[in-house]
């Protein structure tokens, strides 16, 4: 079901019956016709798996499961609104991250290890704990947050792509992420907390950046 794009803090999605789609809890703006929304505790599609991953990592966010017959806006705190459709490839996001998704889509976790959740590598390097990121994967749309609005950024072997970790948002394909110390000129200016590292996205793929290092 595809996300209709309001305005850039706002999208709306059309919901028919034996369709389901989750969301953050609090995400719902306003809706139309018979719509039922119920707090969900198995994680979406990658069920209680997915959720106890999250949970250990301390990443786990309150979803919602919306069924019925309507339409729902969704947003949540002013934030600016992506919509990502998926053909059947991967996107990689963090949890915090993600307002609304389709149902059809697989949740699942992903172990960072040299690959996953960027701000969860940012805090990997300070704690050393293994952290997870949010996986969907499928055919179907995401719509995730960011502020400032959202550019998406194409990573080629050619063309590897380094972005802030705090302006990270999403990123999707046969990609690779390696975070690396970037002592530069913002050091220099006293505004090292974070922005020592750079992270490199390299393959084939797509990352999406947001225009301010703000978090959520």
């Amino acid at each position: 079901m595809p996300f209709t794009v309001l305005n850039s803090r706002m999208v709306e999605a059309r919901i028919g019956p034996g369709q389901r789609l989750f969301s953050q809890r609090g995400a719902m703006l306003a809706y139309r016709g018979e719509v039922s929304f119920t707090p969900n505790v198995q994680g979406g599609q990658g069920g209680v798996g997915s959720m106890i991953g999250r949970r250990i990592a301390g990443e786990a966010t309150p979803l919602m499961t919306v069924e019925g017959t309507g339409t729902v806006m969704f947003g949540h705190g002013g934030h600016h609104v992506q919509v990502v459709d998926l053909t059947g490839e991967t996107l990689y996001v963090e949890a915090d991250r993600l307002l609304a998704f389709d149902g059809a889509l697989q949740q699942g976790t992903m172990f960072m290890g040299s690959q996953g959740g960027v701000m969860g590598m940012v805090r990997g390097q300070v704690t050393g704990q293994g952290l997870f990121t949010t996986t969907l994967k499928g055919v179907g749309s995401a719509a995730v947050m960011a502020h400032g609005g959202v550019i998406e950024l194409p990573i080629t072997p050619q063309r590897p792509v380094h972005v802030d970790p705090q302006a990270y948002v999403a990123h999707r394909g046969d990609v690779r992420n390696k975070l690396s110390t970037a002592l530069g000129w913002r050091d220099m200016v006293g505004r090292g907390s974070g922005e020592a590292f750079q992270l490199e996205l390299s393959g084939q793929g797509t990352v999406y950046v947001q225009a301010s290092e703000e978090k959520l």
